[in-house]
């Protein structure tokens, strides 16, 4: 079996970022952004799809964290396609219903070489709330365009329910990631490339 790991770099005026990661790891994780509550959320993404993943970023934080955070989203897209590879044998769509306390997300992921996002049901205002005084609830969606685009797949994510902003941002991540986890697995039943068209 081909190892699935990727370590890219980006830097640019706005942010420099190191990471490595591993598709077929335990979900381990050494992660600074200089962002904790996106740490925090990339910790939870690292161990719920089983992907081992290190991650150091540094940016204009002064500024708004958006710039780091975003970047950091668009490298780890990148690393998931390159360590995907062809794709062969793997299951392709994932979906998971996960709760954190009042919080109920349902992601679903189509690792389909086709990069798009639904997002939908953040209660109003949610978008606006500073999460840990420093994380904007609306870099969530940035987060989810940046990985799907980058990386290629199609991600839909739907709030069923919640009320506490930290509650809702963590258990999209641990629903995109149980998503994920369960796409990218390998399935023994799968020869080959899972698609009609032999190519993702």
């Amino acid at each position: 079996m081909t190892n699935r790991t990727a370590t890219l770099q980006r830097e640019t005026s706005e942010s420099s970022i190191e990471l490595s990661l591993d598709l077929d790891g335990t979900g381990s994780s050494d992660i600074s952004t200089s962002v904790p509550f996106y740490d925090h959320l990339l910790t939870a993404f690292a161990k719920h799809s089983l992907t081992d993943l290190r991650v150091r970023a540094t940016g204009d934080t002064d500024i708004d964290v958006h710039h780091t955070v975003e970047d950091v989203g668009i490298v780890l897209g990148q690393a998931i396609r390159q360590a995907l590879g062809d794709k062969s044998g793997i299951s392709r769509y994932g979906d998971a219903l996960v709760p954190l306390d009042e919080a109920l997300v349902q992601a679903v992921v189509d690792i389909s070489g086709r990069p798009y996002l639904v997002h939908t049901g953040e209660p109003a205002g949610f978008e606006l709330h500073l999460i840990g005084g420093h994380f904007t609830g609306s870099m969530v969606r940035h987060v989810f365009e940046a990985i799907s685009f980058n990386a290629a797949i199609t991600t839909h994510v739907t709030v069923v329910g919640g009320r506490d902003p930290h509650h809702i941002a963590e258990a999209e991540f641990k629903a995109f990631a149980r998503a994920f986890r369960q796409a990218k697995a390998f399935d023994p039943l799968v020869s080959g490339i899972p698609s009609t068209k032999g190519a993702l």
